[in-house]
């Protein structure tokens, strides 16, 4: 499905950077950056370049800004400027990624070896050591899919689609009533239901009013007997549900993961879920179908890379167990969101920025059975974001985001 970079739940970590190289002149552009405004701390970072007041510290910064609206041409180039001076590893990794999304190899290449010379024992660097030319590979991997875009599609972001019998639940910044988002300046996202057709289309979607929130809501997964969904929102909806950073003169929230049941036809009993907290972010669900296991995304303390995927027990008596981190089977120092399980319950797709792939995030399949993670491959993988991939196993259909152009 069609999507402008973001995602209810963070996929880009902020790498920290030094106190010393922020100034008086960066003191604007930095505040906004840290509220996560990458749009408007971008126009200000760029006053300081047309200003001649421009150092590292501030192609780097610009470049961030970029890269968390996936802007990539825009991102390279001021990366570019950015490693003229020394960097942290983190950044030629960014400034690789956003390389692949133009489709540079080459010069991207470069810039994992200098990524790798930094952060040797990262498995990013590894991977890239054993195996650097592993593109001819992943474009041999035979087809299994086919594409199309959704008429269902709106000019804004619309993602993390599902189908639970008839009902194409997906979540959706379309509304332009709605207060707009500082990250990407996009409205703030809802849970939308729409109807699939016998024939196959999709129609009548709507905001599914029993969950939406007036911040942020969505992705969602639903029970087998679709009485029971578990969805993303943020921890503003709870009492003293932030921190507080004088700072920057901001209430910093978290996303949290809610659970609601059915009654009368109407969502009713949402409760959050007793492992959120406000110092991290837990989002992103997926369901086992046999109701068992829930799967999601978070950055929770003992996760290996900035967001990492994660299952928790859903017991007969409605209590959770104790959060698991999927391990490195899964996980990288990179970042691995939109969990989906199959009905089986014998494979996890994900996305990762972490493992070797075309560029941005790629979807990967892990087979539970035999411990392994491996990319789908093109057509469901690109240059581009491609990310919460889910499968209909029912209907033979599947549902992909992607913020590539003409799909």
């Amino acid at each position: 499905m069609k999507k402008v970079y973001i995602s209810i739940l963070s996929i880009v970590s902020v790498s920290l950077t030094p106190l010393s190289a922020q100034t008086k002149d960066t003191q604007k552009a930095d505040k906004l950056f840290k509220r996560l405004e990458y749009v408007d701390a971008a126009q200000e970072y760029l006053k300081l370049t047309e200003k001649g007041k421009a150092d590292g510290y501030v192609y780097k910064q610009l470049a961030d800004s970029y890269f968390n609206t996936f802007n990539a041409s825009e991102a390279s180039k001021w990366y570019a400027r950015a490693v003229e001076t020394p960097q942290d590893a983190e950044t030629y990794y960014r400034y690789a990624q956003m390389l692949k999304a133009q489709g540079k190899y080459e010069e991207a290449n470069k810039q994992m070896q200098s990524f790798a010379s930094k952060a040797p024992n990262d498995q990013r660097a590894k991977d890239f050591k054993a195996n650097p030319n592993y593109l001819p590979s992943l474009l041999d991997k035979q087809k299994k899919f086919d594409i199309k875009s959704l008429d269902v599609n709106s000019d804004k972001s619309d993602f993390g689609a599902v189908l639970h019998q008839n009902n194409l639940y997906f979540t959706s910044a379309r509304n332009g009533a709605r207060k707009n988002y500082g990250w990407n300046e996009e409205p703030y996202l809802d849970i939308y239901k729409a109807t699939y057709n016998v024939d196959g289309t999709i129609t009548n979607a709507e905001p599914v009013a029993d969950l939406n929130s007036k911040w942020h809501d969505g992705p969602s997964s639903l029970s087998a007997d679709g009485n029971t969904i578990y969805f993303s929102s943020e921890s503003f909806k709870e009492k003293d549900g932030y921190e507080k950073d004088k700072s920057i003169n901001a209430k910093l929230g978290q996303v949290n993961l809610y659970k609601a049941t059915m009654a009368n036809g109407k969502w009713s009993n949402i409760t959050q879920l007793p492992f959120n907290s406000n110092t991290y972010s837990t989002g992103n669900p997926s369901l086992s179908k046999d109701g068992k296991t829930l799967y999601f995304a978070s950055n929770r303390p003992g996760s290996i890379g900035g967001t990492d995927i994660w299952k928790v027990a859903v017991n007969a008596d409605g209590s959770y167990g104790e959060p698991q981190n999927l391990g490195s089977k899964v996980n990288t120092e990179g970042e691995e969101n939109f969990p989906f399980v199959t009905e089986d319950n014998k494979t996890l797709y994900f996305a990762s920025s972490g493992r070797q792939g075309f560029g941005g995030l790629d979807v990967f399949a892990y087979d539970m059975t035999k411990g392994e993670s491996t990319n789908l491959g093109k057509p469901i993988n690109s240059e581009k974001d491609d990310f919460a991939f889910s499968l209909n196993a029912e209907k033979n259909i599947g549902f992909l985001s992607t913020n590539r152009s003409g799909v």
